[in-house]
């Protein structure tokens, strides 16, 4: 199987292979590459609706570059703390980006929120997250106020009163928090046009069963998001408590 970097023909191989619908890893198998490596090449590279092999090369040229001239931006290119490779960090970013795109985030607050996780203090104000991403600050702003609307970033003051994005581990559990709150909403407004549309309706009783279902789903999210709050405070090397049994574990 070839290591490195994709060749330029490999990803041509990549853009036929999105042309012809074919899944990632059927491509991946054509490269006798892991099929992650063809996942994440098409996602940080306009998605297989708008993957150009050119035009990914030239990009992971130019972020290559960027890689090798770091030592030259002043204090803020110092070498990983703990001793870390950095282009094992730097490739790790790549993927973590990557998945939190295929979760449903746009790039740049992708790129955003994987620079705070990290982060070992959590914490990064507007101008270094610039800095680091090689964006503008207006494209941070903007990525800010995305990630705040879904209640994965915390905005503070520092001392010098300058705004800092946080992200910790209570935020995980107010972003779950609020997408069962999210279903509330749907399922106020099935019931709604279930009272619009008749009782005794198909539509109707579609809408219902659409209702009770999220109704369900977001009972469930809440209590499990209470009942396991405390793992996410549990600290390095400190064992967590497993959930108790279930009837459905001794079946």
């Amino acid at each position: 199987m070839p290591g490195g970097r994709l060749t330029q023909q490999e990803r041509q191989q990549i853009a036929l292979g999105l042309a012809d619908s074919l899944p990632y890893a059927e491509i991946a198998r054509a490269l006798g590459r892991p099929t992650s490596t063809v996942t994440r090449e098409v996602m940080r590279n306009g998605g297989p609706t708008a993957y150009r092999a050119d035009l990914a090369h030239r990009a992971t040229e130019r972020r290559a570059h960027r890689r090798r001239a770091a030592p030259s931006r002043g204090p803020e290119s110092a070498p990983p703390a703990h001793g870390r490779d950095a282009e094992a960090v730097a490739e790790y970013e790549e993927t973590f980006t990557t998945v939190l795109m295929g979760s449903g985030l746009p790039k740049i607050p992708a790129r955003v929120l994987t620079c705070l996780f990290t982060a070992d203090s959590g914490t990064l104000t507007a101008s270094l997250l610039a800095q680091r991403l090689q964006v503008s600050p207006a494209s941070i702003s903007k990525a800010i106020t995305f990630l705040e609307s879904q209640s994965l970033v915390r905005r503070e003051r520092d001392e010098g009163r300058r705004d800092r994005y946080v992200v910790d581990n209570e935020l995980f559990y107010q972003a779950t928090i609020a997408s069962a709150r999210a279903n509330d909403e749907l399922v106020k407004i099935a019931r709604r046009g279930a009272a619009v549309l008749g009782r005794d309706t198909p539509a109707a009783a579609r809408l219902e069963n659409v209702a009770r279902f999220l109704d369900f789903i977001s009972e469930s999210i809440t209590r499990a998001a209470e009942q396991a709050r405390e793992v996410l405070h549990t600290g390095p090397g400190t064992p967590s408590e497993d959930p108790a049994p279930t009837d459905a574990d001794h079946r």
